[in-house]
């Protein structure tokens, strides 16, 4: 025990009132400490926003095209995402455990791309994500889907058990081959996730209305980066989503199939939390990309 203190004199400070600030993040505010704390590791404080780098692919699609060997090709991206995006197995099985990351772990699935994709289930329990000291769940959201219900009560069962655990969870909104990817669609399946309980959701950008997207979503909204794009269009695009409410960006193949996957995350942070035109992170992205092939040459 700490020796009794004999000091008669003390300092209340009794000019300066106690802060009581309110959390950074949009919808956030009366979530437990942990809860936001979690989040705080995944949404840069002073930002307000985030570069989480997706790589959970394999969860049904296998290999995926980058992701052959991610102790190669993914290993020398981590130091640059805020955030990691992936399954448990590949957490449990290539991740140093001293990487400051925070991570958001794909916890449904099922079906493979051989399968009806919306048929997933819950795939990892509340208290295996603890263990592995998680920042976040995700769960895919198929609505309009032929299994919406059940993909949907896979993620209130995920949030109620969160909500035990101070774990927050992202619903990612899933767009089937015979939905309209429009903003109609996207205000609605944004919506029913937080309105349901999701802290923050994932969905895709769409060129016309996507203000009205993050603006009729109560809690924070990142983008996909869906398929692979030229690297001036992918930069365009996340500067487009955040120009119109976007948080962040959850992107894997824009970064990972690119020509030079680090010059490009480091290009898309530059977008994202740093306001640079996507026509100077661009310029940035080559003149990275050329120092890299000399280093290579030498």
């Amino acid at each position: 025990m700490p020796e009794v203190d004999i000091q008669k004199e003390k300092e209340f400070f009794l000019d300066i009132p106690q802060k009581n600030e309110t959390f950074f993040l949009k919808g956030s505010n009366n979530h437990d400490w942990g809860f936001k704390n979690r989040l705080a590791r995944i949404f840069n404080p002073v930002s307000g926003k985030t570069v989480m780098l997706a790589f959970d692919h394999g969860y049904f699609q296998g290999p995926t095209t980058g992701l052959e060997r991610i102790d190669v090709t993914i290993e020398p991206l981590v130091p640059h995402a805020d955030a990691l995006m992936l399954t448990r197995g590949i957490l449990r099985s290539l991740i140093s455990p001293a990487v400051k990351n925070s991570v958001v772990m794909r916890a449904s699935g099922g079906p493979s791309i051989l399968k009806e994709l919306s048929n997933e289930q819950i795939a990892v329990d509340m208290e295996d994500a603890v263990r592995m000291n998680v920042s976040a769940v995700a769960v895919q959201v198929f609505i309009g889907g032929e299994f919406e219900s059940q993909s949907v009560l896979n993620m209130t069962k995920l949030v109620d058990a969160g909500n035990r655990y101070g774990i927050p969870v992202l619903g990612v909104t899933a767009v089937g081959k015979d939905l309209v990817r429009d903003a109609k669609y996207m205000r609605l399946a944004t919506r029913i996730c937080a309105e349901l309980g999701a802290a923050f959701v994932k969905t895709y950008y769409v060129e016309k209305e996507f203000e009205t997207v993050t603006a009729s979503c109560p809690v924070p909204v990142v983008i996909a980066g869906g398929k692979k794009l030229p690297e001036l269009d992918a930069l365009k695009m996340a500067r487009n989503a955040i120009d119109q409410g976007a948080l962040g960006v959850d992107m894997g193949r824009n970064i990972f199939q690119s020509e030079s996957p680090v010059s490009m995350i480091h290009a898309v942070r530059k977008v994202v939390h740093e306001n640079m035109s996507p026509q100077h992170a661009h310029e940035f992205y080559l003149d990275l990309m050329n120092e890299e092939k000399k280093r290579k040459q030498r």
